[in-house]
Order: structure tokens, then C-alpha cells, then sequence
């Protein structure tokens, strides 16, 4: 319920706490620093903080064709260290899971950016998650009508419907269509099937954010990864979770190359081209987060091991991974 930023001012940085007061809209400093480098992955771990723990609560669950609420149980990670392991290990919808996960993801990035400052800017950056713990915790009692006229007030507002945070999370996570479109993958899952995509949904997720500076997108909605680096001579990987509800589907690690749709062209220098598989990998045991992570840094580190992987025919083993080649899709 928080939008964080910095302020340069007087030779410090400072951080800034803004939210919606009941007199409208307040900015408070939270604490302040001596260089903005410091700052800058704090605010970053705060705004993604708040998001996280704020948006939840604030919309209906439509799953179903029903009208329900969010959990409310993340919330307690926001100031407990031991209730962040909780933050893994639920299964209550696709979405609700990965914004969970991202939160978890979140809360361990502003630990690493606390460790490198002085421990009364420490003490004040925890001091701030109490107070927007106790700011949402306070207008859902009062929203849901459970509050007590014995329980301390708060000086920030928050309202069912209008989260005030900053939802630019680098992955959309928070946004309608990616909730909708998740909502939609789980739609008529068992509760087991859904536990299922939960786990290959953080599978993937953990592995896109421990790929560090490789470049790779996530394709929320369908849970897939893709990467095409820099001077891959238009070879591509894609990594693809099962469908939920599928018994038969495996995980599936394919090499593609974009072919130009005009064949005058050479493929990595054209103007339009479609992507065709050339060799998949379908996994007989779901992969872990580091052997995908492994695979992005792979790629990243030597993109042309794309076309050499492209090479390998059926049955062989892909070099420098454990993934055998079960299909070969030659024209």
C-alpha cells in the first residue's frame, strides 16, 4: 500500500515511504543514506515488497466463475523471517502462488541490500515493513469487519480495489492478463493437477531469476522460458512445462532456428522469419531450477552451442548437459 522512492537532499539520500493518509496522499522519510547506490536495490526491493503483499488482498479471486478473496497469510512474511519458507510451499492457485514466490524472491533481495547497510538504516527499513504489515493488516480488519476499537490505529489508508503501489515488476506479474491467462491454464484442474503446475511454475520462475544477467523471457501464462542470445546465427531454446491435467506430457526442452520467410535472405539477417524446431528433449523426470539455470548460462556464455546442439541426432546426449535428444524435426 506503499510507492517507495529516493531523494537526494543535503549531501544524503534519502528513502521515501508514500502512501495514501486520510487526509490524502503523505510522504514520510524512512531513513537516509550516505551514497544513492546504496538506495537504489532497497527502494527496488521495497516497491516490489509492497506490491506483492498488497495486491492480493485487495482484488476478488474470479476462479471459477465465483467471487472469493486472496489469502491473506503472506502477509506475515512481511516482518517474520521463518514464515517466509511458507511463501513456497502453497497451492492455493497458479497466481496467487507466483506472486508468492516473487514476493519470497523479493524479501531475500532487500535482506542482501540490508547486509551492506548500517544497522540503524537496517533498523528503520524493518521498521518500515511493520508499519505496512500493521497499515494493511488494520483496513482488512476493518474491511472485513473484524477489527476491534482496542486495536491501534494507522496512519495509512488502504482501500479494497485501489492498491497504491508501483506494479512495474520487470515481469507483469500483478497484471490482469497475467492473472487472468494463469487462471485460465488451471481452469478444471484437480487439486493435485494444480499442485503439480504450482511446482513446475516455481521450477521455471526460480530458474529465469537465477540466470542473473542472461537473457531470457518468461512467458508467464503458458510457462515457458525463452532465449535467444546475441549472436546465436538465429538458433533459439525454448523450455516448456506440461500442460496441467495432461498425464501424458513431459517437460520439453527444444532448439529452434528462425528461418527467413523470404528465401533470398540469410537466417540472423532478415526482415520477417518463422521459428521451427530443429531437435526437443522430452524429460522423463522434471527438471530442477538449476539445471535450467544451468542450460540459460550455457547458451548465454556460448550461443553458438545452440547450433551445435541443433547438430545432434536422435538419442545423442546434448553437449554438456545431461538431456538427451528424443526428436529430431528435419524438413
Amino acid at each position: 500500500m506503499t510507492i517507495y522512492s529516493q531523494h537526494a537532499t543535503r549531501g544524503k539520500t534519502q528513502i521515501l515511504a508514500t502512501y495514501q493518509g486520510p487526509d490524502g496522499v503523505v510522504s514520510k522519510t524512512v531513513t537516509s543514506l550516505a551514497e544513492p547506490r546504496l538506495a537504489i536495490p532497497a527502494v527496488d526491493a521495497l516497491n516490489r515488497i509492497s506490491a506483492f503483499a498488497t495486491v492480493p488482498v485487495s482484488i476478488h479471486d474470479h476462479r471459477e466463475r465465483r467471487v472469493g478473496y486472496y489469502p491473506r497469510t503472506h502477509l506475515a512474511s512481511l516482518t517474520d523471517p521463518a514464515a517466509r519458507t511458507a511463501l513456497l510451499g502453497g497451492t492455493h492457485s497458479l497466481w496467487y502462488e507466483y506472486v508468492c514466490l516473487r514476493l519470497h524472491q523479493a524479501l531475500a533481495d532487500l535482506e542482501s541490500a540490508v547486509a551492506a547497510l548500517p544497522d540503524t538504516v537496517s533498523r528503520a527499513i524493518r521498521s518500515e515493513l511493520e508499519a505496512e504489515k500493521h497499515g494493511l493488516q488494520t483496513g482488512l480488519a476493518d474491511f472485513s469487519g473484524t477489527s476491534s476499537e482496542d486495536e491501534p490505529g494507522t496512519e495509512r489508508c488502504w482501500e479494497f480495489g485501489h492498491p497504491f503501489v508501483k506494479y512495474d515488476d520487470g515481469l507483469d506479474t500483478l497484471s490482469d492478463e497475467a492473472r487472468e491467462q494463469l487462471d485460465q491454464r488451471e481452469s478444471g484442474c484437480t487439486s493435485e493437477e494444480r499442485e503439480k503446475a504450482v511446482a513446475a511454475l516455481r521450477v521455471l520462475v526460480t530458474a529465469h531469476s537465477q540466470g542473473g544477467d542472461v537473457w531470457a523471457s518468461l512467458d508467464d501464462p503458458s510457462c515457458r522460458l525463452f532465449a535467444e542470445p546475441y549472436d546465436s546465427d538465429g538458433f533459439y531454446l525454448t523450455i516448456e512445462a506440461p500442460e496441467p491435467g495432461d498425464d501424458e506430457a513431459s517437460w520439453e526442452i527444444e532448439v529452434g532456428r528462425w528461418v527467413p520467410d523470404d528465401p533470398e535472405e540469410e537466417p540472423g539477417n532478415h526482415t520477417s522469419a518463422t521459428g521451427h524446431v530443429v531437435v526437443g528433449c522430452a524429460l522423463s523426470v522434471a527438471p530442477t531450477a538449476e539445471e535450467i539455470a544451468h542450460l540459460l548460462k550455457s547458451v548465454d556464455q556460448k550461443p553458438l552451442l545452440l547450433a551445435e546442439w541443433a547438430e545432434a541426432p536422435a538419442g545423442a546426449v546434448l553437449a554438456g548437459t545431461a538431456m538427451v535428444v528424443t526428436e529430431r524435426y528435419d524438413s
